[in-house]
């Protein structure tokens, strides 16, 4: 009865452990409704969209509408004029004169401009629409590129957490390790130099303790302002000890998936299309427009002057077609045709570039994951290699076959095959988000695989 009592009660402490805990698919939340980057990346998407509607919005017709008001001085001159009226006859060589100074004027015209040609206005059109899309990829990056760090942001807590907690454990030891020596010494059973070197140990990991409680500091800190988490302590799960790296496919197949679908290689790919846009927006045959117009206009000036009271009253329309063919710009277009044509080249060139480094860091990401099993089996046989090893030194050390120094270093070599292999287990997981994100499909259902995959019972590291 005892012993099921005790099977309960240590059942129940596990699920409080973990119904406290923090996993990957919690701070991903947190980051998503708190992070800063999540808005900036936002705001960016939206204001790309916006790019889409000006550029259909470039060939709908424009209307303005304007009005005038104040006062104005006008003189008219006009001789030679040939005069016809009712009961006047008709003569020529006739001459009239008005004079306003200082009158009232009003005026106001209407204007209507439909485009109807314009290569360079089809080209900013072509421009806004790929700047539109270019916005949307870089959401998608941003979006890929917040999950990786959040998930590095998560390990690098845990590793943090791991290291100081077998600093500790050391330091323990050590203390353990250099009273024993000091009372060996006293008694005449152990030099002075077992003293000495585990007098140094102490202080050396005094050092580190202090290094590894300022790292988890810094990690925890970052990992709060990113998620808004509060609390006195992070409880994270860590990567499960039963975890097995996933079976991938080859390495052709997701270098072609990357090949096609990473956001950064599709953002290169847009800036060459806004490239060529650019220099067909100043080629020649673009500088030549065609737009329908349509105005219709009045002025009105009232006043005295030289000949007594006058008014002026001129009302006019017009609808046609016009037609603007730039004959010379003292070399400018031409000379920003000429930049746009290297910004073109360049442009290529850096897609090339990008594919090569996308392939490259594709062939890494793979190979990190693909030789998971074999490094996680190798750390797993040398961790406990160390232990076996510690357990010898220790032993050997009270028998007198092994000195305090070789009890240090066997100490030192457990911890750092603990730590080794808690980075390991980290490496496959977040290379597997690596893969996902370089072939420009990372979402949240990849968070949640690499999230099945923790585990509170991680968190010991054995």
């Amino acid at each position: 009865m005892k012993q099921y009592k005790s099977f309960f009660l240590v059942w129940l402490g596990l699920l409080g452990a973990s119904a406290q805990a923090t996993d990957l698919a919690d701070v991903w939340r947190g980051v998503k409704s708190h992070d800063p980057e999540v808005a900036v990346a936002l705001a960016a998407r939206q204001a790309g969209e916006a790019r889409r509607a000006q550029g259909a919005a470039l060939w709908r017709p424009s209307v303005t509408l304007g009005a005038n008001a104040g006062r104005m001085s006008a003189n008219s001159d006009t001789r030679g004029a040939y005069f016809s009226a009712p009961g006047f006859g008709q003569t020529n060589g006739v001459a009239f004169n008005t004079s306003i100074n200082n009158g009232n004027a009003s005026g106001w015209a209407l204007g209507v401009r439909q485009p109807l040609i314009s290569q360079e206005r089809d080209a900013r059109s072509s421009q806004l629409a790929v700047s539109a899309d270019l916005a949307e990829i870089q959401w998608e990056a941003a979006r890929s590129e917040l999950m990786l760090q959040t998930a590095q942001r998560y390990f690098d807590v845990v590793l943090a957490e791991k290291k100081l907690e077998l600093v500790r454990k050391q330091s323990v030891a050590v203390k353990k390790t250099l009273a024993e020596a000091k009372d060996r010494f006293s008694i005449g059973d152990a030099p002075i130099t077992d003293t000495y070197e585990a007098s140094a140990s102490e202080q050396a990991l005094e050092a580190q303790l202090l290094l590894a409680q300022n790292d988890l500091q810094m990690a925890e800190s970052v990992l709060r302002d990113a998620t808004g988490m509060t609390g006195s302590a992070l409880d994270l799960l860590a990567p499960a000890d039963n975890a097995a790296p996933l079976e991938v496919p080859s390495l052709p197949y997701w270098q072609a998936l990357a090949g096609d679908n990473n956001p950064k290689l599709r953002l290169q790919q847009a800036n060459v299309q806004l490239a060529k846009q650019e220099t067909r927006s100043l080629g020649a045959a673009a500088s030549a427009t065609l737009d329908l117009v349509a105005q219709a206009n009045q002025l009105r000036i009232s006043g005295s002057g030289e000949f007594g009271a006058a008014s002026n009253n001129v009302r006019q329309q017009q609808i046609g077609l016009q037609l603007n063919i730039p004959l010379f710009t003292g070399g400018y277009r031409s000379a920003r045709q000429s930049e746009a044509l290297r910004l073109e080249d360049k442009a290529i060139a850096e897609v090339e570039r990008t594919r090569q480094q996308i392939q490259q860091q594709t062939q890494a990401a793979w190979l990190g994951l693909n030789a998971g099993r074999a490094r996680i089996a190798a750390l797993k046989a040398a961790q406990t290699a160390s232990l076996a090893r510690l357990d010898a030194t220790r032993l050997g050390r009270e028998l007198g076959d092994r000195t305090t120094l070789n009890l240090l270093t066997a100490e030192n070599d457990s911890s750092s095959a603990e730590l080794a292999l808690l980075q390991a287990r980290i490496d496959i997981l977040m290379n597997q988000l690596r893969l996902q994100a370089l072939t420009g499909r990372l979402d949240e259902s990849h968070v949640n695989l690499v999230n099945s995959q923790l585990s509170p019972a991680g968190r010991s590291g054995n």
